[in-house]
């Protein structure tokens, strides 16, 4: 009997180490072929947590960025830490004599920089945008000069900002710069709340009330779960579009850049939603 049992103990330690089957971790790379079609030229969606990139096209090319340009000019203006109730007020400097934009915001508006960085982010407007580049300390160019070093810093090496509102088509980037833009951008608690809002009242010259919306149509609808977004749009630039937003319980940055229609950018974002949603298992595990 001794010999039975050194025997059949000699043989299970002889025996290879159990496998226990792990949970399944998928990347995506084995599921391009369902990947969609989108309309944007250029496009990607990062895992935050792992730093994956899950879908890209042309994610290294440079292409004019237009008004996701504001997500720097708020991180610079937060940066130098002026105070928020401060009043600025609207001048001739920030007429657009560049693309002839209008502007709800007349000459002689005054509204307090907090309020001015939320309509720059929410509503994207321009007029907000410019009037924060020129109250900074030693004006509007000294303020250009902190976003292209505050960008290098970022480790943003192929983006150059030229103006800080986006309507100058030599602001250019790609969309890899702009993932780390939008998560440096993610850390400042006033750009995640402003750039999310949906919509705002606000009384400008002579008593008047101006309501503004925010340019992003997810936001407004209420069916995603955004942490910041910011569209964008000119001519050279096309339609844009970037989010920190969550999809499937993970958080993801997406980066949609030169849509070629209004309702493009939005409908590429659903699309890549739907098709993450539909991979098996865990997709987002690294």
């Amino acid at each position: 009997m001794l010999r039975i049992i050194t025997a059949l103990t000699a043989g299970l330690l002889a025996l290879p180490p159990m496998v226990y089957a792990a949970q399944p971790v998928y990347h995506l790379a084995a599921f391009q072929q369902s990947a969609p079609q989108l309309s944007s030229n250029a496009v990607l969606v990062l895992n935050t947590s792992t730093g994956e990139a899950l879908y890209q096209k042309n994610a290294g090319m440079r292409t004019p960025i237009a008004s996701i340009t504001k997500l720097m000019t708020a991180m610079v203006m937060l940066d130098a830490a002026q105070p928020l109730d401060e009043m600025l007020t609207i001048s001739n400097a920030e007429i657009d004599r560049l693309k002839n934009t209008s502007s709800r915001l007349a000459v002689g508006t005054t509204l307090s920089r907090r309020e001015m960085l939320l309509l720059a982010l929410m509503s994207s407007e321009n007029r907000a945008s410019h009037v924060l580049s020129r109250y900074y300390p030693g004006g509007t160019q000294a303020f250009i000069a902190r976003m292209n070093s505050k960008a290098r810093a970022l480790g943003m090496n192929n983006t150059v900002f030229y103006d800080p509102t986006g309507l100058d088509m030599r602001n250019s980037s790609t969309a890899q710069d702009l993932a780390r833009m939008v998560r440096a951008a993610h850390g400042y608690p006033l750009i995640r709340q402003f750039s999310t809002s949906t919509e705002h009242d606000t009384v400008a010259r002579a008593g008047r009330m101006l309501h503004y919306k925010n340019s992003n149509s997810l936001v407004r609808e209420g069916e995603w779960e955004i942490g910041l977004s910011k569209t964008g749009y000119i001519q050279e630039a096309g339609r844009c579009l970037v989010m920190y937003a969550t999809v499937g319980g993970q958080q993801l940055v997406i980066v949609l850049l030169d849509a070629n229609a209004s309702n493009a950018r939005t409908n590429d974002a659903k699309n890549i939603r739907t098709w993450l949603e539909a991979q098996p298992g865990h997709w987002l595990a690294g």
